[in-house]
């Protein structure tokens, strides 16, 4: 080739590509203007935000729901974008971010990458997030969305280095600040090494996924790569990070010494302590990673020997053909039937025949000794109808304190065509028993309060004729639509109301206090002011 540096260039166009797909597909759609976010700038600027978000989530190993990600929107848009959006918006927002730009409306995405070496364009496919389906608390179902190796390299790329080189330039950097005392930005830099260890402990667990699934779609440059950046990780990292955290130990040590025998120390010292503190505590933890990295190497390695050898056993098995081998050779010579049970004793796995040993009948049998104590049995009763009426049981008081929530809010609009959850607050004062009506648990208000707000305009002909079309054996514990049904036509028995609305209202936060969750511990909870409208046809 007569140029060398254009090799791999299908690998660099790659990265290219990750860039290139999402501002196209940023850029390129006009729901923008919904949420009032007109120029380029600020289109990216709230990807790679939510992008970052998702990453740190990941990290984290914490859920990461559309929920989640709307709260993040809201939090970010009231204190620097400023933008006049309510929280539905907003969730809407990460919803049109997560699953039409970055997932491309489900659609596969791929970059062209040309290849000089083989003079033909490699197809690169890109993938920014996936995702999977959790249970919270146990039975509410949500989608929790993570990065994908493509969505990792992209965020890296944006602040980083190549990934041989990223463990060593962060280390020498995070040594520098500590020979310099700067421990304000050695902070930093034990955080950025930290999560290296924690992607590189990743990036394993997923390649041994990958090969238990398939070896062969594992390829051996994907095998090398790995493995190099393991033992990058690897050399000497253990040593260094235990005489760094010797070396902090003392010298936090020092400052404590010197702020209870000399003298209080200044502001700084103080800042300085607290920030040895936190560089102590994370390199506790990036050893731990390291001991990790440093086991699942080897597991790596061991698991990928030992699928390669099996799928080599495989191929060297010797097949044949049952009907020219066995059918066709019987039809030519049908006595061969008499001895045909031999062929098929193997297939059955028989055990091999004893046969009788005089040399061992007339040896000296000597007395095997009996058992002094006798094995014991637990017997461990279960009754699995009696666990079925249990979990049954706490269902339904779970359900009855969902059903307090949503009757008590519909009592109040039947009586009223509309409240608001500031007057209920107002109306319920110090009343605690009419406060347990409205507010069984600070989890479950919260859940029934998220799930009207999400309605947000409910057609009650529309649900009335949905529930009619559709029969269900649901075992869920509260389905918002069909418990609010049943409410209204509880209370509004004449069926006046045709559209139950919630909605969000400007104002002060509702505080209710004393509220006990489900652990029994007492709290204080804040709210934002929500209108509660029953309309009549």
């Amino acid at each position: 080739m007569q140029y060398d540096f254009l090799k791999n260039f299908p690998k660099r166009m790659k990265n290219v590509g990750l860039f290139a797909r999402l501002v196209l597909n940023t850029t390129s759609r006009t729901t923008w203007n919904t949420y009032k976010f007109q120029s380029d700038s600020e289109q990216l600027n709230m990807v790679f935000s939510v992008l970052l978000f998702i990453m740190e989530q990941s990290l984290k190993e914490d859920y990461c729901t559309i929920d989640d990600i709307g709260a993040f929107i809201d939090n970010i848009n009231a204190t620097y974008f400023l933008k006049q959006l309510s929280f539905e918006e907003c969730r809407n927002l990460g919803d049109f971010i997560v699953n039409t730009i970055l997932s491309n409306d489900g659609k596969l995405m791929s970059f062209d990458g040309y290849d000089y070496e083989s003079r033909a364009y490699h197809i690169e496919h890109i993938g920014y997030v996936k995702n999977r389906v959790v249970y919270i608390n146990g039975d509410i179902k949500r989608t929790s969305y993570s990065l994908t190796d493509d969505g990792y390299n992209l965020m890296l790329s944006t602040l980083e280095v190549e990934n041989n080189l990223k463990l060593t330039i962060h280390e020498m950097i995070f040594q520098m600040h500590l020979e310099k005392q700067s421990y304000d930005k050695a902070v930093d830099d034990i955080k950025n090494i930290f999560l290296q260890m924690r992607i590189q402990l990743k990036k394993i667990q997923e390649a041994m996924v990958r090969i238990r699934r398939n070896a062969l779609d594992y390829s051996v440059a994907e095998y090398e790569e790995i493995l190099n950046e393991n033992l990058n990780t690897i050399t000497e990292t253990k040593v260094k990070f235990e005489n760094y955290r010797e070396h902090v130990k003392k010298r936090a040590a020092e400052l404590e010494h010197e702020n209870i025998n000399v003298k209080k120390l200044t502001s700084k010292d103080e800042e300085n302590l607290a920030n040895l503190k936190i560089i102590w505590g994370y390199l506790n933890q990036t050893i731990d990673e390291h001991q990790k990295i440093l086991n699942t190497h080897f597991d790596l390695k061991d698991l990928y020997t030992k699928e390669l050898e099996q799928l080599a056993i495989v191929k060297s098995i010797k097949r044949f053909s049952v009907k020219t081998d066995v059918y066709d050779k019987i039809i030519e010579a049908p006595a061969s039937l008499e001895e045909f049970h031999f062929f098929l004793a193997p297939l059955f796995n028989r055990e091999i025949e004893k046969n009788y040993n005089p040399l061992k009948a007339s040896e000296f049998q000597k007395n095997i000794k009996a058992k002094t104590e006798e094995d014991t049995v637990e017997e461990i009763d279960f009754d699995e109808e009696e666990w079925e009426r249990e979990q049954e049981r706490i269902r339904e008081e779970k359900r009855k304190k969902y059903e307090s929530s949503v009757s008590y809010i519909v009592d109040k609009v039947v009586k009223a065509g509309e409240i608001l959850l500031s007057d209920l607050r107002e109306e319920i004062g110090d009343n605690v028993c009419e406060r347990d009506k409205l507010i069984p648990t600070i989890e479950i208000f919260k859940e029934v309060m998220v799930e009207l707000i999400k309605g947000q305009n409910l057609d009650i002909a529309a649900l009335k004729k949905e529930r009619s079309s559709v029969i269900t054996d649901s075992l869920e514990v509260f389905e918002p639509n069909i418990m609010l049904l049943d409410m209204l036509e509880k209370y509004d028995r004449d069926g006046e109301i045709t559209n139950f609305i919630v909605i969000r209202t400007p104002g002060e936060d509702v505080i209710f206090e004393d509220i006990v969750g489900e652990d029994g511990v007492k709290r204080s909870i804040k709210c934002s002011n929500v209108r509660f409208v029953g309309l009549s046809g």
